[in-house]
């Protein structure tokens, strides 16, 4: 009877492996030994991280979004189902519609979700671009703001160690927003504050923490007139006087608040009982190495649902990817791992509407920022027009 690997999550990670596995198991998924499997709760695949440019007009849904089956190879059977629960100790997942799936191998790939209702009056009063559809609501608001005050915040997880989803997102969106307004002709009527909790103090990998970053940013915001500051953990928010207060005791006006909201696991991942994140998270443990949950050796775990200290990000996705599927190869084949993940990330930083900066850094090195160049730019600008959707079929 042929092995089934199950990959749950029809997102950037969930798909590439599914290709991958296909590829590296062409052998056995030929002569009938492995099937692979993809269990997702929509035939689209989206591509997220460019939600950020749909905030300031430069990406529109139709263009950031395929059908999933041709993004797949055709080795791959597709199952459209929204996951109910996971149960780990008898590898069998259940759907919403009570089919059971049972499974050999496992990749859980489900994300994350924006969670602002965690934070008083967030949900009311702030602006983020994880979503299409909030980030469509905030480019009409940029789009007609004439003066005022945007304030920009930053919340962590409770969990330790564990980072905002896309770690240089803020930073990124913070110096489009200026180069916007300044397109616009509105920038000197406008101002603009970035703030960055304490609780990040606390965490090793996350890029407004790492030592040259802090050094650089500082002095990057100053020549653009952006104010920053430091230990504003936001705490709750009236959205009726346009104030949000930290756990610092500190308040700040605005007219706009454009958050990175917090984050949870989606509601199965959460209910397995398998997380030990605080305040019910969700993260589930992830072995740093090898990327197996802990406890559940069939089981691995990529992507924002890991709890792992590296950037909730599609670049983390792009290196954990080949790890879990060379140990899913070994495992079948000699009976044992074969593949250890570094913590390597990599991207390409939007700072600004034209200029890019590759960056990099893993668990043992952190990133070390340059110069932003046109060049850098254009990079960016290839990969949201073309390479994502090569690298989504494991091509790249």
């Amino acid at each position: 009877m042929a092995k089934t690997v199950l990959v749950v999550g029809g997102g950037i990670g969930g798909t590439m492996t599914a290709n991958s596995l296909v590829s590296k198991l062409y052998e056995e998924i030929c002569g009938d030994k492995v099937r692979v499997v993809l269990l997702t709760d929509t035939p689209w695949h989206h591509y997220k991280p460019a939600w950020m440019y749909v905030a300031f007009d430069m990406f529109f849904e139709g263009e950031l979004k395929r059908r999933l089956r041709p993004l797949l190879r055709p080795e791959i059977e597709l199952r459209i189902a929204k996951v109910d629960g996971f149960d780990f100790a008898a590898s069998r997942v259940t759907t919403a519609q009570g089919e059971r799936i049972d499974y050999d191998y496992m990749v859980v790939s489900t994300g994350c979700l924006p969670a602002p209702e965690r934070i008083e009056g967030l949900e009311e009063a702030g602006d983020y671009f994880y979503r299409y559809e909030p980030a469509r609501r905030l480019a009409e608001k940029l789009r007609t703001i004439e003066k005022g005050r945007i304030l920009i915040t930053v919340s962590f997880p409770k969990t330790p160690n564990v980072p905002h989803q896309c770690g240089i997102a803020p930073i990124e969106t913070t110096l489009m927003l200026d180069e916007f307004l300044r397109r616009r002709g509105v920038r000197d009527g406008i101002e603009i504050a970035y703030t960055y909790p304490t609780v990040s103090q606390l965490l090793r990998n996350c890029l407004f923490l790492q030592r040259e970053t802090c050094e650089v940013l500082p002095s990057i915001f100053d020549t653009r007139g952006i104010k920053h500051q430091r230990r504003f953990t936001l705490d709750k928010v009236d959205p009726d006087a346009g104030i949000a207060y930290s756990e610092e005791g500190a308040a700040e006006n605005f007219d706009i608040l454009m958050c990175t909201p917090p984050i949870r696991a989606v509601d199965a991942v959460i209910d397995s009982g398998a997380s030990r994140a605080v305040d019910n998270e969700g993260w589930l443990p992830t072995d740093r190495a090898t990327l197996q949950l802990e406890d559940h050796p069939n089981v691995y775990v990529m992507g924002d649902t890991a709890d792992l200290p590296i950037s909730k990000a599609g670049g983390s996705c792009h290196n954990q990817s080949p790890v879990i599927t060379n140990n899913i190869a070994g495992d079948l084949r000699l009976g044992r791992t074969v593949d250890v993940y570094d913590g390597k990330v990599q991207a390409v930083a939007q700072m600004g509407l034209e200029a890019g900066m590759p960056l990099w850094y893993d668990y043992d090195e952190d990133v070390h920022p340059t110069p932003p160049t046109k060049l850098g730019g254009l990079l960016r600008k290839g990969f949201n027009r073309g390479i994502y959707w090569s690298v989504a079929r494991a091509l790249v």
